[in-house]
């Protein structure tokens, strides 16, 4: 189910998609925030979380239209917002409804190659298998800034979801969506200290994509991002969506 909230201004909605085996919960703190500041926030939970999805068959393409059905079909612009994983959902979507997509904002997104070094985190992370205190230390290593707290995280997980999302993606043509569309703007949101997607390849996608793609870092923050700095994070999406609507004005 959609949890939807009418803002108090008119303008772009926003829908989010988490990240890799998570769900819509993760999204609670940084949803609020983004409400009070005005704006319609829709957190749908993703494919694959009901029982009655099929990931067997499922490509990114399945994923980025269950995202859309979610959002009221009623003409209105989307800011499409992705964290980690959901961000490959969150660009596939503005390939599948560039009439609808108005925007896409990429919070935390791994760049084309992950670092090999780190992979073996971000499994343990949430392998059932491992205890607790094995599962702290890759959550640590893979998702979170030194000094933040990992336990956070520790509960959230699923991980059959997170292995049909992963054969979904795999199964779709990379250069399909990789580009979101090649047209709307893109917010690429970055986390200071993460592991994932490391600083050093910061200008990747904009290097790639264009002026469509506008940076900002998050300081003291991970690839776990939304429970270590969310109020950043809603201020830079606030800020983005704020410029678009009054360019929307203006035109």
């Amino acid at each position: 189910m959609s949890n939807v909230t009418t803002a108090t201004k008119q303008g772009l909605s926003l829908l989010l998609a988490p990240s890799l085996g998570r769900g819509a919960e993760d999204f609670s703190v940084l949803a609020a925030k983004l409400r009070m500041l005005g704006h319609t926030v829709l957190t749908p939970e993703p494919f694959g979380m009901d029982v009655s999805d099929n990931l067997a068959d499922a490509t990114l393409e399945t994923l980025g239209q269950h995202l859309l059905d979610a959002a009221p079909q009623d003409g209105s612009g989307l800011v499409v917002i992705g964290h980690a994983f959901g961000n490959w959902v969150a660009r596939m979507a503005a390939v599948l409804s560039p009439e609808r997509v108005a925007a896409v904002v990429l919070l935390a997104a791994a760049r084309q190659v992950i670092p090999t070094d780190i992979k073996p985190s971000i499994d343990g992370s949430f392998n059932p298998a491992l205890g607790d205190s094995e599962r702290l230390q890759h959550l640590q290593h893979a998702y979170f800034a030194p000094g933040n707290d990992a336990r956070a995280w520790l509960s959230g997980w699923h991980p059959s979801m997170a292995a049909g999302q992963r054969a979904a993606a795999a199964r779709s043509d990379r250069s399909h969506w990789w580009h979101a569309g090649g047209v709307v703007p893109i917010l690429d949101v970055q986390a200071a200290e993460d592991a994932i997607a490391p600083a050093s390849e910061a200008m990747e996608l904009r290097t790639e994509l264009g002026a469509r793609v506008t940076n900002i870092t998050i300081e003291n923050a991970g690839h776990a991002l939304l429970p270590e700095q969310p109020a950043e994070v809603a201020e830079a999406i606030d800020a983005f969506v704020r410029r678009l609507e009054s360019r929307k004005n203006v035109s």
